[in-house]
């Protein structure tokens, strides 16, 4: 039997990865590549492909919004494709499903193709569906923290815990390299996410960047402290001090006197 394939990845360089590794497969065709999970959820509806190579992390929806729209019981057989994410990766293996680390090692791709030609061989497509639903119940959240059941709450996982953080607990947060670090009254988070992210998570809840590497409550700001070069620190409750970047100075300062 021919393997009909789908490829859904935004980063063109990654698709055409997967697409050298399938070359010398005879068995498989490869009938569509989707830079987005807009375009992905479409072509599965109406290609019906056996097998995608799917992305999580993708600017816009993310690959387990894909699985969402399309339904579990719909979905084809998945081979994630992730950048090093190891909440996602938990959940891969306590769901056993397969999923590929980026950058891709040839000879983990073809085991995770070998599998799944035995999975579209058995055809157990309702126990697989279920593998699904139990995936995104387990996460329920992107992979960057999202609630889906209560959008306004921040999922964090670690060391075996899940904690739901509220907008209204957060005093501050701080960008850590590739991470962001969520301070509450009475705990800081780690949390695999942008700042950017996190400035348009938190719109609306009374938060404002003040640097590139702050976001701040600003009900909480009790006092600016000017420095000698010119530059301010914040204050806030508590008694924490936080750089005032110039650049972010004058929308806070509005923000400050609306």
């Amino acid at each position: 039997m021919t393997i009909k394939i789908l490829i859904v990845d935004d980063e063109p360089l990654a698709r055409d990865g997967v697409k050298f590794h399938l070359e010398s497969q005879v068995d498989i065709e490869i009938i569509g590549e989707c830079p987005n999970a807009e375009k992905a959820i479409d072509f599965i509806q109406d290609h019906k492909p056996d097998l995608v190579f799917l992305d999580i992390k993708m600017p816009g929806k993310t690959g387990f919004d894909v699985i969402q729209e399309v339904g579990t019981d719909n979905m084809p057989l998945v081979i994630f494709m992730t950048a090093y994410d190891q909440y996602a990766i938990e959940a891969f293996q306590v769901n056993a499903l397969d999923y590929l680390l980026k950058p891709i090692n040839p000879t983990l791709f073809y085991e995770s193709l070998n599998r799944a030609r035995t999975e579209i061989k058995k055809k157990q497509i309702s126990q697989y569906s279920q593998q699904l639903t139990d995936l995104l119940q387990g996460l329920n959240t992107e992979p960057g923290g999202i609630d889906t059941q209560n959008p306004e709450r921040i999922v964090v996982r670690s060391h075996g815990h899940v904690y739901f953080v509220r907008p209204q607990d957060i005093q501050w947060v701080e960008a850590k390299g590739d991470y962001v670090t969520v301070h509450t009254h009475n705990r800081t988070h780690l949390l695999r996410e942008t700042m950017r992210n996190m400035e348009k998570r938190l719109e609306g809840a009374g938060f404002q960047r003040i640097h590139r590497s702050l976001i701040v409550k600003v009900d909480l700001i009790i006092e600016l402290v000017s420095m000698d070069s010119g530059d301010y620190e914040v204050v806030i409750e508590g008694g924490t001090k936080l750089k005032l970047s110039r650049s972010y100075r004058d929308s806070l300062f509005a923000h400050l006197n609306s």
